[in-house]
């Protein structure tokens, strides 16, 4: 617990300094903070690791094969740590309050839901328990660009689905999200 505090606080200092870094910048950063940018990226610690081996990088585009790299090494318990760090779609409150550290990328990636009617909010609510509950996990998606009308619609249609499919489909959704979040440390 102590050293997830201490990794928020060094990267709430190093994202105040500047709200982006050259990948040269980032090279040069000490391994605790490199650790605690990348954990911004995905809640995973094997998956920060197996990142960690590969620095120096070269180019946004080197770093960003190698995280779909390390993640295709990754298993379902990784998934499943990945996913816990993320707030279910919606739950702005519980976004604020419990995901500090990621709270400014998740609500930009969430940004469809503030136009949200309260009938979809309380649809995205109460699916999004019956989604929990039969896959054990939140539901995982890349809803950047996606109004909330569209989240709700995929999630209905991911209900139908076996465990073994949807972890599939959650953990390509959560590559797609970190590569998204590692895209925006750098530009």
């Amino acid at each position: 617990m102590l050293a997830k505090f201490v990794q928020q606080k060094a990267v709430t200092k190093i994202l105040n300094y500047q709200d982006y870094m050259t990948i040269g910048e980032f090279n040069k950063l000490q391994k605790n903070q490199q650790e605690a940018l990348l954990f911004t990226c995905c809640g995973s610690d094997n998956w920060v690791s197996k990142m960690l081996e590969i620095f120096p990088v070269r180019h946004l585009e080197d770093l960003q094969q190698q995280a779909i790299l390390k993640w295709q090494q990754c298993g379902e318990k990784d998934y499943l740590q990945a996913f816990s760090h993320h707030p279910k779609i919606g739950d702005i409150k519980i976004l604020k309050e419990k995901f500090v550290a990621t709270a400014n990328l998740a609500s930009v990636e969430q940004s469809g839901v503030n136009e949200a009617s309260e009938d979809t909010l309380q649809a995205l609510a109460k699916e999004n328990i019956a989604y929990e509950e039969k896959f054990g996990f939140i539901f995982i998606v890349c809803a950047s660009g996606k109004s909330a009308e569209e989240m709700l619609t995929i999630l209905q249609s991911r209900l139908s689905n076996d465990l073994n499919k949807e972890l599939k489909i959650a953990a390509a959704e959560q590559i797609k999200i970190t590569l998204l979040r590692l895209k925006k440390l750098f530009e």
